[in-house]
């Protein structure tokens, strides 16, 4: 009987994470892609919109300078008649003066003309066939005078550099039209003088060459000077684009955010006020019932139900009375109802209601007070529970035996602070923030047998920013927690020496008498003026 054959083993390879590319690599990534597509569609490498951009600034160049073309037009035609004859100068110096006029009509109906990929193909030829008539026309009254003197030769290299110069200038931001126009008349002349014979004529022609040369290799560098412009703005205006666009998704995620905790805060709101009406009904049955009323129970065991139910109920509505409170918060609709409170004499009844909760745990809680702290101006039943809140989860997270402070003292601005320290599990440093957040809970918390919905500290801090004061969470794994809020100086009232005030007038005083005397009568001096730098 022949073995199976053992199972050849399996290895699974690990996975490679996923790698997610940043957003500057996939902004150059799109970059190379929109350059590589405009580079195929485009007749001259570049980008579209470039190719409309430097016919642009080709137009407007030629418009701004036509003054001066003009004048050097007019000025050579005048200076080729003391050569020439009048006739054939004044005929040529109008006809170079038409092809200039052609040149200004064809930008200014250029510039007005709307933009697209198939007419700036037709315009671009347009100008490079009309620079090269330029430079044609100028060729033939370079090349026209007779005589090889080296006034005639100096004249000729003269006028060559400036045309030369001028239509490098001018076609900058084309530089094929600027070859166009300055080609012709370049090699015309070095033509010229290397049919000279003579030594001097070939150094003449060979300088021309150079010239040409160097004016080309000019326009060219104008030209990548103005591509690398134009390129910087084009990303800059990109780059203003993504970021208006990422702050428009912004702003209406934020819009939509703002939106939904509205209506949530608001659906507790209702579906709390709703829940307490039935839950009303639980709780007093239930106290009727475990207080036995109208009789004994036929079972006992009855008796024990009925106070499961009601310690259930009385959770339940806790619990919904935080959730009513903290959307409140959340909506905006918590209204203050400010008195005079005494800080310590709050703590002192919240330590009363818990006291009897810690000592069935063993835990001993340590009051600390400064003496002769004065008032402050709040809402008690926000300060009662915002002591409530942090000394029943110090009991809760601190061990059989621990031990809990209760402080109240001065701030270093005159404000006054509470503090409450225990020496319990702690919290992690990591999970402070979702402690604070609300339905946050720790790891701590989740493994703690007392679990609670995590609405305890969101509604302390909430309550104390309402009141403008400051929430501290400090914690340390094994060592404890420490929370101190603190009320800012605006709140702490002081007491006022008493005023001795005037005897009643014999006989009554006039009205304008008694506005004198209102005014002199220290009456109406605030009350909150400790801390806060106020002058009566």
């Amino acid at each position: 009987m022949s073995t199976p054959a053992d199972k050849p083993e399996v290895v699974q390879l690990p996975v490679a994470p996923a790698i997610v590319p940043s957003a500057r690599h996939r902004r150059a990534t799109a970059q190379r892609v929109r350059e590589a597509r405009d580079r195929l569609t485009s007749t001259s490498g570049t980008r579209p919109a470039f190719d409309y951009e430097l016919l642009r600034q080709y137009a407007q160049t030629r418009l701004s300078a036509s003054f001066v073309v003009m004048l050097l037009l007019v000025a050579t035609g005048v200076l080729f008649g003391f050569w020439m004859e009048p006739a054939a100068a004044a005929a040529w110096t109008f006809g170079m003066l038409c092809i200039h006029a052609v040149i200004i009509y064809n930008c200014k109906n250029y510039l007005k003309a709307p933009s697209s990929a198939n007419s700036t193909r037709k315009w671009r030829a347009r100008f490079i066939l009309l620079d090269l008539l330029y430079g044609l026309c100028w060729t033939t009254i370079l090349v026209h005078p007779a005589g090889s003197d080296p006034v005639t030769n100096t004249l000729m290299m003269f006028l060559m550099l400036l045309v030369v110069a001028v239509s490098s200038m001018l076609s900058a931001s084309l530089p094929i039209a600027a070859l166009a126009a300055t080609a012709p008349v370049t090699s015309a002349i070095a033509l010229k003088f290397a049919t000279g014979g003579s030594f001097n004529s070939y150094i003449l022609a060979i300088l021309a060459l150079t010239a040409e040369g160097y004016f080309a290799l000019l326009a060219h560098r104008l030209h990548s000077t103005t591509l690398a412009t134009l390129e910087a703005r084009a990303e800059k205006d990109a780059l203003i684009g993504e970021l208006e666009q990422a702050k428009a998704i912004s702003d209406e995620a934020r819009h939509r955010a703002e939106s939904a905790n509205v209506a949530k805060s608001r659906f507790l709101a209702q579906m709390s006020h709703e829940l307490r009406t039935p839950l009303n009904a639980i709780l007093g049955f239930s106290e009727v019932m475990k207080s036995e009323i109208f009789g004994e129970h036929a079972v006992a065991v009855y008796k024990t139900y009925s106070a499961d139910i009601h310690n259930s109920g009385v959770h339940l509505l806790n619990l919904i009375n935080e959730i009513l409170d903290l959307s409140r918060i959340e909506a905006g609709r918590y209204e203050l109802n400010e008195e005079a409170v005494s800080l310590v004499h709050v703590v002192t009844e919240c330590h009363h209601l818990l006291k009897l909760r810690a000592s069935n745990r063993g835990i001993t809680i340590h009051e600390v007070f400064e003496q002769g702290m004065p008032r402050i101006w709040g809402d008690e039943r926000a300060a009662r529970q915002i002591v409530l809140n942090l000394v029943s989860n110090a009991i809760k997270f601190t061990p059989q035996g621990g031990e809990i402070w209760l402080k109240i003292g001065w701030t270093a601005s005159g404000g006054q602070y509470l503090g409450v320290k225990d020496n319990g599990s702690g919290i992690a440093e990591d999970e402070i923030p979702i402690v604070l957040a609300s339905f946050g809970q720790g790891s701590n918390s989740i493994k703690s047998a007392e679990q609670g919905a995590g609405l305890g500290l969101p509604i302390a801090k909430s309550l104390i920013d309402l009141h403008g004061g400051t929430f501290t969470l400090k914690s340390k794994l094994r060592v404890g927690t420490e929370v101190i809020v603190t009320f800012p100086p605006e709140r702490v009232m002081s007491a006022l020496a008493p005023m001795a005030e005037e005897g009643p007038p014999l006989q009554p005083a006039q009205a304008d008498d008694a506005a004198a005397d209102d005014k002199r009568r220290p009456g109406n001096k605030p009350i909150m003026n400790a801390g806060t730098g106020l002058r009566a």
